[in-house]
């Protein structure tokens, strides 16, 4: 049952304080991991989203991208630029004055995911800081945090 009491004002800036800290700390230090790849936090969920779109059968556009990164498509654009320019990824279009982009990983973009993949550390090092029941209860919440943010943008959840 949810307590229907209403969030008082420290309340409310403790606990979105405490979820940005958290937030920023945690995509500072796998930065910090990511560096030897040469590629950053979102740069990686880039690489990480395509492989989903992928396993999903979701076609992999810049729209969708950035819908999956919670972030405006002009943002995604010029990220997805840089990411071309370093060889990670590839954008094709569908057929000659067509508009529909895809986004695909190049060879180097796979290299760097799986090499990446076989070093991770810091996030399940700080997520192990909570018990297994702890963090199946802590997704449950930020899953619930999430779906609400979202009604009140008046978006469309890209993620199942």
């Amino acid at each position: 049952m949810i307590d229907s009491a209403r969030v008082t004002h420290d309340e409310e800036y403790r606990m979105w304080g405490l979820l940005r800290q958290v937030s920023d700390g945690m995509l500072r230090a796998r930065d910090e991991e990511l560096k030897p790849f040469g590629i950053s936090a979102v740069q990686f969920g880039v690489l990480y989203v395509l492989k989903m779109l992928e396993k999903a059968d979701m076609p992999p556009t810049p729209s969708e991208i950035s819908r999956w990164l919670f972030r405006e498509p002009h943002t995604v654009s010029a990220l997805l630029n840089r990411m071309e320019k370093q060889g990670l990824v590839r954008s094709l279009r569908n057929s000659p004055g067509r508009g529909k982009i895809r986004v695909v990983l190049t060879e180097k973009g796979e290299e760097v995911y799986r090499a990446q993949n076989k070093e991770r550390r810091v996030i399940p090092t700080i997520l192990e800081s909570l018990s297994a029941e702890e963090r199946k209860q802590l997704g449950a919440f930020l899953e619930r945090l999430r779906k609400k943010t979202l009604e009140a943008l008046v978006v469309e959840p890209p993620l199942p």
